[in-house]
């Protein structure tokens, strides 16, 4: 970033002589090939659409008169029909250095979002049962991507949806009901596509336990709604407690049983027929969502007179619109690809930008044991809950195997691999480079080395291929997070800190800090190993997963 912005500040001027303005037509970054240096631009093809020239000559000309312009700039080049390529100084990627150690846990922030309100609704699962891993990979990417996004610049409101109405709620109610008769000896009538697993049987006890027999002396609807009632309050509050546990924040809980309630699925309907947006057909109430590129009509209610999810979700979604945020964006599970393009649809129906919704779809999690997948069903019990794993394998080890890849990936989550404390373990071998340097720096003041203030004369030596490769890694710390929050995704953070790691390694093993030869060089690589620290902590801390000093 900071060689970004350093170079732009001297290129710029040549466009403001003919009137352009720096867009995003105009690139400058790292060629593939290092060999052409640090940076490279177009910027000269540009030039030549406005003022005319060949690309070449134009070049040739900026890199003529930038020779000598700043002590920074040790080479520009003109390459092929008019590219030009930048090579920086030793010393200009030493100065990054002191910008970290500055700036501490504010290092990596660019104030891209302009206090742009965003809403990110997350997790958002049915309360009929506990979390499971799949949960668990959309909560680590909901509230990642919500603390990069407040990182740089936004103003972030994380929200759960809660689906506490409709058939699910009843089935659950249903499946408890059956078990607490059961419990009673009053057989075990189990509904059809119930809710099984013991987690309902133990709703069920509990509920027995708390309110003993008197539920079969009350009219049996009221007993469905009491064991529904019981049910969803005692696994929303266990939901909770898991969420709580794996680091992850909603400061909003939003019921969707409120939103019909209080009139609000009526409303947008009724909104949506004035503006000649719905229509009647067959008895039932469609939304017109092809007229906004849906493949075709959907039916918001029924025939029946009952309303479906889509008649809700709009509701849902007219009600953010209407608390102002400029960008909402929605992290669904895969299965629901289907719908992205009716809530599209919707957006434009309430008079938005389909651009300001964003749907973020996570794949599934293929959890293995050894290298055999665990199979899983929700409906049938049988699965892995996200705080069963978390208990396994650490909060830490599952929100950065989560964090590893894109959200349309799928992924594979061996919970052996990630207990091992080894290499070959992607969050061990990221934390454990944090701890390396922590013991490196208990280690130099144990053998007495005073480390010095930073300053720029301190690490003039910093100068070999391996330190150059390092500093520049630590300067494309905020371009990483200006990708995450353009991309919606936090993986790319993932990806830095394991490459950053991969780095810090490798160096450590071939320049022994404490072994440098000189004590000038040991207090510049002790300065620079620091730095790399800060780095990986600010890295971490935004994916939610802790910076050890020991391990």
């Amino acid at each position: 970033m900071r060689a970004y912005n350093f170079l732009k500040s001297l290129l710029e001027p040549f466009l403001t002589e003919h009137g352009i303005q720096w867009s995003s037509a105009v690139s400058l970054e790292p060629p593939k090939d290092k060999r052409f240096g640090d940076l490279a631009t177009n910027m000269a093809f540009i030039l030549s659409k406005k003022a005319g020239g060949k690309p070449r000559d134009i070049a040739q000309d900026i890199q003529r008169r930038l020779q000598g312009r700043d002590a920074r700039l040790a080479k520009v080049e003109t390459a092929g029909p008019g590219f030009l390529n930048f090579t920086l100084t030793p010393f200009f990627w030493q100065e990054g250095v002191l910008d970290i150690l500055a700036q501490k846990e504010a290092f990596g922030a660019v104030d891209v979002g302009k206090r742009r309100k965003v809403q990110v609704e997350f997790v958002s699962a049915n309360p009929t049962g506990p979390l499971h891993i799949g949960h668990g990979r959309g909560a680590a990417l909901g509230d990642s991507l919500a603390r990069i996004l407040r990182f740089m610049g936004h103003d972030v409101t994380t929200e759960y949806y809660l689906n506490d109405a409709g058939r699910q709620m009843r089935l659950l109610g249903a499946s408890v009901w059956a078990r607490y008769r059961a419990l009673c000896g009053y057989g075990d009538d189990f509904p059809e596509n119930g809710y099984k697993g013991d987690y309902i049987r133990n709703l069920a006890q509990d509920l027995l336990d708390r309110d003993g027999r008197g539920l079969l002396d009350m009219v049996e609807q009221d007993s469905l709604d009491a064991c529904r009632e019981f049910a969803v309050k005692a696994i929303l509050d266990g939901i909770k407690n898991d969420l709580a546990a794996f680091r992850v924040e909603h400061q909003v809980w939003f019921s969707e049983s409120a939103l019909i309630r209080e009139g609000a699925v009526e409303q947008i309907l009724t909104r949506l027929e004035t503006n000649g947006l719905a229509y009647t057909l067959d008895g039932a109430l469609w939304f017109a969502s092809s007229r906004f590129g849906d493949d075709k009509d959907r039916v918001l209610r029924k025939s029946d007179g009952s309303l479906t999810y889509l008649a809700s979700d709009i509701a849902y979604h007219a009600n953010k619109y209407d608390r102002g945020f400029d960008l909402v964006v929605d992290i669904w599970g895969a299965d629901h690809h289907g719908y992205v393009g009716r809530m599209k649809a919707a957006a434009q129906a309430l008079g938005h930008d389909p651009e300001d919704l964003q749907i973020i779809l996570v794949q599934l999690v293929n959890l293995l044991r050894g290298g055999e997948q665990i199979a899983m069903s929700t409906r049938a019990g049988e699965f892995e809950t996200l705080a069963d794993v978390c208990a396994e394998v650490g909060a830490d080890a599952a929100r950065f195997i989560f964090l590893s890849r894109k959200s349309d990936s799928h992924l594979d989550f061996d919970l052996e691999l990630v207990k091992r404390q080894s290499m070959d373990n992607p969050v061990y071998y990221v934390q454990y480079a944090h701890a390396r340097i922590h013991s490196l720096q208990a280690k130099a003041e144990a053998e007495g080395i005073v480390i010095a203030e930073p300053g720029a004369g301190v690490l003039s030596g910093l100068d070999t291929e391996e330190d150059l490769h390092l500093l520049k890694a630590l300067d494309q710390f905020p371009d990483i997070l200006v990708s995450a929050v353009a991309n919606l995704s936090p993986h790319h953070v993932g990806h830095y800190l394991l490459v950053l790691a991969g780095m810090l390694h490798r160096y450590y093993t071939t320049h022994p800090v404490l072994a440098a030869g000189s004590p000038d060089m040991v207090q510049a690589r002790l300065i620079l190993c620091r730095a790399v620290a800060q780095v990986l902590r600010n890295g971490l801390g935004l994916l939610g997963v802790r910076a050890p000093e020991k391990m």
